[in-house]
């Protein structure tokens, strides 16, 4: 049996693979359909953890951040013509803010978060970086859970000579930083939702 055979509805992908603008025109995509180096990424069901983690940092993130920005959660961000990433979490310039919006640009990101999964590991930890460092996202934070299942948050920032991030810091407990903004988020209360 072909893969034809048991998923026939699927996109067959052009030769030299699918752009931004497909992934908005292709119809019956599974919600939350990235789009990374030309090729569709689907995204399984999330954990407990994954969910509650961002809940907690979107809501930090949201008393902490200066009116000049805002933050939105699972939005496209459009990088390229064959790259369009879905970061759990950005804080986008707030003059780009639509409530219509199905997308945003790279230019309008200042921090992409991302939340790593089991199946999203090796997106997460190397090429997504790759991709909004590309972009010229000033900040990343890369999240995972700590053995005691409370999120550890490792934070970058953009050397843009090199066009890559450089580790900030790693915050177990409370995630408390000046840049891009002042944020203190105690982790811990993940415990509690």
């Amino acid at each position: 049996m072909d893969i034809e055979d048991l998923f026939p509805d699927w996109p067959r992908p052009p030769h030299e693979g699918f752009t931004a603008e497909d992934l908005f025109r292709v119809p019956g995509l599974p919600a939350h359909t990235q789009l990374i180096d030309g090729s569709f990424v689907y995204r399984s069901r999330q954990s407990e953890f994954h969910t509650t983690t961002n809940c907690l940092l979107q809501h930090g993130l949201h008393r902490a951040v200066p009116d000049a920005l805002k933050v939105v959660r699972e939005m496209v961000v459009v990088l390229g013509p064959r790259q369009a990433p879905e970061p759990d979490i950005a804080v986008i310039k707030a003059e780009a803010r639509d409530r219509y919006a199905d997308r945003y640009q790279g230019h309008d990101v200042v921090l992409a978060l991302e939340t790593v999964s089991p199946d999203s590991e090796e997106r997460d930890r190397c090429r997504k970086p790759q991709l909004y460092a590309e972009a010229d996202i000033a900040f990343f934070w890369r999240v995972e859970p700590g053995p005691d299942w409370r999120p550890v948050v490792h934070t970058y920032e953009l050397d843009r000579e090199a066009r890559a991030y450089v580790l900030t810091g790693i915050h177990r407990g409370r995630l408390k930083t000046a840049v891009p903004f002042g944020v203190d988020i105690d982790l811990t209360e993940i415990d509690r939702l």
